[in-house]
């Protein structure tokens, strides 16, 4: 009786020891917090040298930690930005070229209804490695007009507000408030976690509120100026309101928290006069008379795949992992690479048979490793216009960047531009007379790439909608 009572006794001891270790593995893992704005172009950021726009918070994640140059996003514009980020791969496997729309829209544009909800993903990955996941703000894999489409919540997230989604959307200002409340109740209980907090700014409408432009009655700005600056200023107060919370709750020094932008900002016509406007999802705001985006000397903007469109801010803050005050201007991350690296600050085992378009770029983010990119980068949009023309951006349907070099293509491989995107970041010379090898064997690697894509999406992404009544 003796011996069994001492042998209950121990086996009691190791299960203690056991869940008392995996508690503190548990612990020991980063936290994540991706920051994903809406049309922020590079150059709107105090720290990166806006004129008027203020955003201390931001400024702040980048003296205390590195502000990535060369990051670019795998679209010109939203949705398939975002499903880059969520599955590691280029949102052409998917038919994903444009903004998800409503029903009609997607058919005519031999898109899905929203991003297959079978498909790996970041916040999946997390869950299995013992995460908990939230998503809040933007989502933008399918839109609010489609129904039927799946929610948030069945890609892998154990708690989410969302807009531009199916069912209730989450208010646009409540992105932080339920960020902060779930780094709270996961700091209680000593478990990481994984939060894609996806902001509306400064995307149309304009959602003022009256206290920002106040700030800013003194600067002598032009109303839509006031307007965009002070979208981005409460944007970036709700953002330090975040950073504060993980300072509040004893956990910022075991948090990766990045800024970033799923594509280059829209910019308003000269021409264009101030209205009010109303989105389904988010409510009334001011039009797009307000979009007073800067690229920062970038070619182009919004839906462009030159840098404007698609090189935007990258501050990464990881407390004695990443550097602080630091300004990368060499290392050539994607969108489509955060997949494998969160996974590996993780150790998310990614699943048989799964194979990223991107790169763990860990050690890189680190700076104990300057290695060039192992794989070419890859884009697709619907261009339209003719190349070769001044302050003409959006020509380019096919775009591909290995090493130094980035060509961009109309959609019938006619017309092409080759750039050294590595000395001529800004795309002032043309090389493509110049090195017709370079060309040749760029356009050769695009056009495999293009034929391995799918002719059409998996019907199964397909809204009942798109069945007409009888």
């Amino acid at each position: 009786m003796r011996i069994g009572l001492v042998l209950i006794a121990a086996i009691v001891v190791g299960l203690c020891h056991t869940v008392a270790c995996a508690a503190e593995e548990d612990s020991a893992k980063p936290n994540i917090v991706f920051i994903f704005a809406d049309d922020w172009g590079w150059g709107d950021l105090g720290c990166h040298g806006h004129p008027y726009v203020k955003t201390p918070n931001i400024d702040r994640l980048a003296s205390e930690g590195t502000d990535f140059h060369r990051f670019t996003v795998a679209s010109g514009v939203c949705s398939p930005s975002r499903a880059a980020v969520m599955t590691g791969h280029f949102p052409a496997r998917y038919n994903i070229d444009g903004h998800f729309a409503w029903v009609p829209s997607n058919a005519r544009r031999n898109m899905p209804d929203w991003l297959d909800k079978d498909v790996v993903t970041i916040p999946k990955l997390l869950q299995s490695a013992g995460y908990a996941t939230a998503h809040y703000g933007k989502w933008h894999l399918a839109n609010d007009m489609i129904p039927d489409s799946p929610s948030p919540g069945v890609y892998g997230y154990d708690t989410y507000g969302a807009f531009n989604c199916s069912g209730e959307q989450m208010p646009v200002h409540e992105d932080a408030t339920n960020a902060i409340q779930f780094i709270e109740q996961n700091a209680k209980d000593g478990k990481p976690f994984f939060i894609n907090l996806w902001i509306h700014e400064p995307h149309t409408p304009f959602h003022v509120v009256p206290k920002y432009r106040w700030q800013l009655r003194d600067e002598g700005l032009e109303e839509n100026d006031e307007i965009y600056a002070s979208v981005l200023m409460h944007a970036d107060e709700r953002i330090g309101e975040v950073l504060d919370a993980l300072e509040q709750f004893d956990v910022a020094d075991n948090t990766l928290v990045i800024f970033s932008s799923d594509n280059g900002p829209a910019r308003a016509k000269p021409e264009a006069e101030l209205e009010l406007t109303y989105d389904t999802a988010t409510g009334a705001g001011f039009g797009i008379a307000a979009a007073k985006g800067i690229t920062a000397g970038r070619k182009g903007y919004k839906a462009s795949l030159f840098e404007g469109g698609i090189n935007v801010p990258f501050v990464v803050r990881w407390p004695n992992k990443v550097a602080a005050g630091k300004v990368d201007d060499q290392l050539m991350i994607s969108a489509v690479d955060l997949l494998p690296t969160f996974c590996e600050i993780a150790g998310a085992k990614l699943p048989d048979g799964y194979q990223a378009d991107g790169v763990s770029q860990v050690v890189q983010l680190q700076g104990k490793s300057m290695t060039g990119r192992s794989k070419p980068l890859f884009w697709k949009m619907s261009g339209h216009g003719r190349g070769g023309r001044s302050e003409s951006y959006h020509w380019v349907s096919y775009c591909v960047a290995h090493n130094n070099w980035k060509l961009l293509a109309s959609k019938d491989f006619g017309y092409v531009e080759l750039y050294d995107i590595v000395h001529d970041p800004y795309e002032e010379e043309d090389l493509n007379d110049l090195k017709p090898g370079v060309s040749s064997q760029l356009l050769k690697v695009l056009a495999e790439w293009k034929d391995s894509l799918p002719a059409k999406p998996d019907a199964k992404n397909y809204s009942k909608l798109r069945v007409s009544p009888r």
